[in-house]
Formats: structure tokens, sequence, C-alpha cells
């Protein structure tokens, strides 16, 4: 037993109580409630992944300007001790911002990035893939109470005034493939949740569960059974192991009801002879109906994948002139190297259009949507595949300014070698379910490129190329304040201007940025966040 003396035990209980004191004034008062997940603009509150329901990653916020971003610096930086690779986005709640590393959740005070509670989980032993890496995108916040994922895909309640934990629920421990590497949504008073693991021989799904109670209230596989439609794809028991994985969260229209959420490529990633048709439902955006988990429609952007060109991207929810009309759209820049419009009330198709000048296995997208394919595909000897095992984009984040009507996201020009088995692999719990892989084309360079998309022309506005490796996966956020923020190819952490690319600021954070900005306002100042290596920053404008 550890004994103290009277004057330390003294000096420890202050500590508490003045820890305890700090925790009630910033999350004491927190509810979160429907009005406020429906704000479309968010402003001070930063209150999931994407900012808000429509994945635009646009911030009313002005205060940082083209003006003035050349004077922003930092304020605070957190430092995690237990990654080297946080790829969370921070949700800020009136002043209390709450981040995740590896199984770990910390309350930040978000002025300036003092502790107020730490909830601590151990990393889980015996995870493969993605899930082995311990990656968390962050949390979703409902009324007082705070949900997460871990990456063996628990869903754990943890109560926002203190860190404790409420319930831990297991959501798919019948395959130690699994993993999750997501943040949770929450709609109409439920989690959603997704996993990792399409490369390694699971089913995916979408599931909700209460928030109240941590119950499951309705679960969408999205690789069919047999006897149900699209299972002529899946002979035998490989329904069971067909990928179609659900790992980065979706978007919702409360008008429509409807829940987006997207999916991962089919398994085994590069033979498709065992997998014959389209493989549905992988490499699809889904339309959901969040209360039951009802199919609305799906859009396929890859039939029959064999290149790993998951969908996962964030489908960005529009509304305005779409060739002269008012539309309701879905914009996803795609894995594939094109970037889609449809109409979100229907599924319809409304154009593609393609984003790398890198891109060898189609040669357009078709009057329906479907790709026109090449004869390009791997072989056991070895193909030259472009966009390569990377994409043309990935899951980082785009945004969308309501000001300039420009779609932002990162690019990438690449070319791999792909490389097929000369036998089909068979699935093994433990072991991943590609069937073999990929390697570098020699003398191929790959170049990262900030993109500006005018969704309502359908054509390229700017290009802003990168100058570096290529393994940034930063993703971008946009403000009123007419600036694009993004992380770089060379550790720094940029600004340019939204209408143009031009550049204005930019931060070395001597890290690897693998995460995607945000932005939050405290006391009517307003703040730029951003996670890089094993750190948050904090950024804002000398007073």
């Amino acid at each position: 037993m550890i004994r103290f003396s009277g004057a330390l035990c003294a000096l420890l209980i202050v500590g508490t109580m003045n820890a305890a004191r700090a925790s009630d004034t910033l999350a004491g008062e927190i509810n979160v409630v429907a009005s406020d997940m429906a704000v479309q603009q968010p402003s001070a509150n930063w209150l999931s992944y994407n900012g808000d329901y429509s994945g635009r990653r646009y911030s009313a916020l002005a205060q940082i300007t083209t003006i003035n971003v050349n004077r922003l610096q930092a304020e605070w930086v957190f430092h995690s001790r237990n990654s080297d690779r946080m790829e969370v986005t921070p949700v800020v709640v009136d002043g209390l911002m709450l981040v995740t590393s590896a199984n770990d959740t910390f309350a930040l005070d978000a002025q300036t990035g003092r502790t107020v509670w730490h909830h601590s989980r151990p990393i889980s032993e015996g995870l493969i893939d993605d899930a082995s890496r311990h990656l968390s995108r962050g949390v979703g916040i409902w009324h007082n109470r705070v949900y997460r994922l871990t990456d063996n895909a628990h869903l754990l309640c943890l109560d926002v005034r203190s860190g404790n934990l409420i319930w831990d629920v297991p959501y798919a421990d019948w395959n130690r493939n699994y993993g999750a590497t997501s943040a949770p949504l929450v709609v109409n008073n439920k989690i959603i949740v997704g996993t990792s693991g399409g490369d390694d021989g699971v089913r995916g799904f979408v599931a909700a569960y209460e928030a109240e109670s941590g119950k499951l209230a309705w679960r969408f596989w999205t690789i069919p059974a047999p006897g149900e439609f699209g299972a002529e794809s899946w002979p035998g028991d490989l329904y069971e192991h067909g990928g179609g994985t659900t790992w980065m969260p979706g978007t919702y229209d409360a008008e429509l009801n409807t829940l987006f959420w997207t999916t991962s490529n089919p398994s085994p990633d590069f033979e498709g002879s065992v997998r014959p048709g389209d493989d549905l439902y992988t490499d699809c955006v889904l339309a959901l109906d969040p209360n039951t988990g009802k199919l609305k429609w799906y859009f396929q952007f890859t039939p029959h994948d064999l290149f790993d060109y998951d969908a996962t991207e964030t489908p960005v929810l529009i509304d305005g002139m779409y060739k002269g009309r008012k539309s309701k759209l879905l914009v996803q820049a795609d894995r594939n190297g094109f970037i889609y419009t449809l109409d979100r009330s229907t599924g319809e198709f409304r154009s593609a259009v393609r984003f790398v000048e890198k891109l060898n296995w189609a040669t357009g997208i078709d009057a329906k949507g479907r790709p026109i394919r090449t004869d390009v595909k791997p072989t056991p000897e070895g193909t030259k595949v472009c966009p390569g095992y990377g994409g043309a984009t990935n899951w980082f984040s785009p945004s969308y300014n309501e000001s300039t009507g420009l779609l932002y996201f990162m690019a990438m020009e690449q070319c791999q070698t792909y490389i097929s088995a000369s036998t089909p692999q068979k699935f093994e719990a433990g072991k991943e379910f590609y069937s073999t892989g990929v390697k570098r084309t020699p003398g191929e360079k790959f170049q990262k490129l900030l993109l500006a998309y005018n969704v309502g022309t359908g054509e390229l506005a700017w290009k802003y190329p990168q100058i570096g490796p290529g393994h940034s996966s930063a993703g971008t956020m946009t403000t009123a304040g007419g600036v694009v923020f993004f992380g770089d190819e060379q550790q720094a952490f940029e600004a340019v201007d939204a209408h143009n690319g031009r550049p204005l600021w930019h931060f070395n954070t001597g890290q690897d940025i693998s995460a995607s900005p945000m932005t939050y306002a405290v006391n009517g100042k307003q703040y730029i966040g951003i996670a890089a290596g094993g750190d948050i920053f904090s950024f804002a404008l000398p007073q």
C-alpha cells in the first residue's frame, strides 16, 4: 500500500478538486441534441467527423481569411504517447475537444490543449492488416455521451463529463479478421458503425445501435446471402468472405431521411474468377433508411473490381444548380479515377469526369454510369495498372465551399504492377485474403495534387501540384473565409485561396500528416485543428 503525507494528500485532493471543477465547467452542461446535429454549416462546434451530416467539411467561421491567414500561429500542441500516426478528426462541443489515439480517448480543453479526462483501453493483440495498426478516426457524440470504435470492432459508450465507461458492445466478434478504424455517425438516436477487413475475407455490413442501451437496431449486410439479390457472384460460402466493408463514416440527408454509406472492394482482391459478375454490394454507395436499415437504392462505381478500388471516399451532399437546374446531388471523387455526380433522391447517374491522367483500366463511363473496361487486369506475370493500389484518391476527406461552388480533394498520379495468384487463394482465419498483390513499377513516379472541381459545370477549375514521395494521407477543409486547409506532401499544414489555389500559408509539423483538418471557435476566437504524426495541433490568429 502506498501512503502519502498529510500535506501531499491535501495537495492531491485540491488538485483533484480543481481538475473536477475544470471538467464540470467544460463538460457538465453538454447536451447534444438533434437540432445541433442538423446544423448544415458548423461554426463554433464541430460535432462529427465531417463537421456536419453533409460531408462538405465547410465551416461558416470567417475570422481567418485570405488576407490574414498568413499570420496564423500555433496555439498549443497535444502529444499522444501511444500512436505515431493519428488519423483522427477532433470533435469540439462547447469548448471541449474529443480525440482518439489507438484505443485511448482524450477530452481536452480546446483553448489550451490541457487534458480534462483520459479513458485508456489496451490495444488488442492478434489483429491483422489495417486493424493491427490500431488506427482510429474519432468519436460521435449524443446528449452527454461519447461513442467510439475500438481496433477489434467494439462500440464503446463513455460519459462526456468523466470519460467513464457506460457500456461496451462487441459487434463483429464471430470472425477475428474484422477490425474497425472509423468514427461512428449518430443519426436519429442511433449509432451507425462499420468495419474494416475488406482485404481479409470478412463479410461487410453497416449496423445501427440504440444510443441509450447499446442494443442492436438493425444490420445491413453488404454481401448478399444465398437466395438474395446479387448472390450469384458469391458461390458456395464465399459470401461469408466477400469483403465490401464499411470503414469510413457516411453522410445523411435529414429531409430525405436517407443515410449514404460507402463500401470497399470485393475479396479476394486480385482474383476475380472465383466471384463472377458485378460482386454486389462492393464498391458502392448505399442509400439506407436510418431507422430500419432498408436499402432504398445503390450505385456501384467499379463492378467486378480487380484493383482494390474501394468506394469508401466521402459521398458529399450538395444542393445547388447543376447544369442549369436546382438539384439535390451526391458527389464523390472515387478511387477509380472518376468523379461522379448522382441524384441523391433516386440514385440516378448524372455524370462522371476523369480527374487523373494516369488511368488505363477503363476508357470512360457510359450513359448508365458503368465503366467502359479495357483488357487490363492483374496477371501472374504482373500487369501495369493505373491508378495504382493507393487509388487516384482515397479516404482522406474532400471539402466543398458553397461560395466558390468548388469541391477540393487530394489526387494521386500513379501506376503499379498488379500480380494475381496462379491458383485461387483459400480463406484462412487470421490471414489476409488478397490473392497476391502489387509492387512498384520500375521508374514510376508518384505525384499528389490538390484539385478543385466545379460541380456546376463538371470541369476541373485548378490544380495545385505537390512535391514529395506521395505518402501523405491528409484531407481538406474549407471555410467561409475563402480558405482551403490541407496537409501537404512535405509534412506541412497549408492554406490556399479557395478561388484559385494560390498558396497563402504553411506550417512545418515535422511529421507525416494522415488526417483531415477541422475548425472551431471558443469565446469568439476561431481555431484550426489537425492531427500530424502523434500530435494534435491547434492554430489561431495572434491577439
